[in-house]
Parts: C-alpha cells; sequence; structure tokens
C-alpha cells in the first residue's frame, strides 16, 4: 500500500516504525527532540495528547510534502503517570505497582499534512498476573525497557508470560494505534492500493 504524499514518522520508537511498516506503509523517521516534560495543569489522561502535538509542531515544517505521524504513548495507574523510568530502581518499582493490577495505556498522535491536522487519542486496560521478583529482574536484565512507558513492552517476554487480559488495541499499548491511523488515513483520501 501506498500514500499520496510519503510519510514522515516523528518518533524514534522502532515499535512504531514496525506497526507503520507491517501495515504496509513506507515511512521515513524524523525524531524531534521535544522536551516530554508537560505543565502540572495537564489532566493525566491528556498528557499524551500535549506531548504528541509538540512532536507535531516542532516538525511542522514537513507538513507541505509529507504526511507527518507522531505519537506519544502514557501509562496510568492509581491516579498516576508511569512514564519512562530513569533508572533501574524506578522500573522495577513500576513493574511491582503493576503486577496483580490493571492499569491503562493511552497513545495519542497526530497526523499532519498541509493544512490539515488531527490529533486523536485511544486507550486501552492492562491486566497483568502477579510478577515476582525473579520475574521482573529477568526481564529487566535481558530488555532493558528504561525506553518505554510503564517500564514494559506488551511485545516483549513480559507481555508473553504476564499479561493476562487487555481491553482495547494491543497496537495502542504497543505505541500507536494504526486501526485509527489506517481509517484517517482512507477518510482523507491519503492512501492508495
Amino acid at each position: 500500500m501506498r500514500t499520496k504524499y510519503p510519510i514522515i514518522l516523528g518518533s524514534k520508537s522502532p515499535r512504531r516504525h514496525e506497526i507503520l511498516t507491517q501495515a504496509g506503509f513506507s515511512v521515513k523517521v524524523q525524531a524531534s527532540n521535544v522536551s516530554e516534560a508537560t505543565p502540572p495543569e495537564i489532566p493525566l489522561n491528556q498528557v499524551a495528547a500535549h506531548i504528541a502535538l509538540q512532536k507535531a509542531k516542532a516538525l511542522h515544517h514537513f507538513t507541505r510534502e509529507h504526511i507527518l505521524i507522531t505519537a506519544d504513548t502514557t501509562v496510568i495507574f492509581n491516579e498516576k503517570l508511569f512514564g519512562k523510568p530513569s533508572s533501574k530502581k524506578e522500573a522495577i518499582q513500576m513493574l511491582s505497582s503493576l503486577s496483580g493490577a490493571s492499569h491503562e495505556v493511552i497513545t495519542a498522535f497526530c497526523i499532519w499534512h498541509q493544512n490539515k491536522q488531527i490529533c486523536e487519542q485511544d486507550s486501552t486496560q492492562v491486566c497483568f498476573d502477579q510478577l515476582d521478583e525473579i520475574e521482573i529482574s529477568y526481564y529487566l536484565d535481558r530488555f532493558l525497557p528504561i525506553d518505554k512507558a510503564g517500564a514494559y513492552g506488551i511485545q516483549d517476554w513480559i507481555g508473553l508470560i504476564g499479561i493476562k487480559k487487555i481491553v482495547g488495541s494491543y497496537y495502542t499499548v504497543m505505541g500507536l494505534p494504526i486501526h485509527l491511523i489506517y481509517q484517517h488515513l482512507k477518510k482523507q483520501g491519503w492512501n492508495k492500493f
């Protein structure tokens, strides 16, 4: 599948690139260096949308000749935001908190071409089985999920053995709700077979 205009993915995430490629799109990566710090008055469920929009604004100069796609993912548990862990210790704390409980994963995205900008988000509930210290240490030592919100990737080993249920889109948890992106590209007439 092709698009009428080339796609620029404004993200360093190899998972987002993989999802778009698996969906049949040809993608070039141009990451922005936008700070992921957000003003404290922004509600937790809007943080991902805020960051995705800031990424899009930083790369808006590509939108004249390209379709720009940016995204951000957050994990919310017990009214706290679990971003990317800054250390192994913080990752252990995050995964220990998520163990045996449900949390919300929100991925927001922006699609921008010329004067048309679409921003939306999708939410999925994720439920972990109880994880013990050995499993958490094994995962962190071998997969180094420091670049992932909530300190885990659903596609990694811990997702295979530890996630017992999700309500919503697997790809939203992975970092890009491709079903929604595809529908927007189709609605705008930007994709073609």
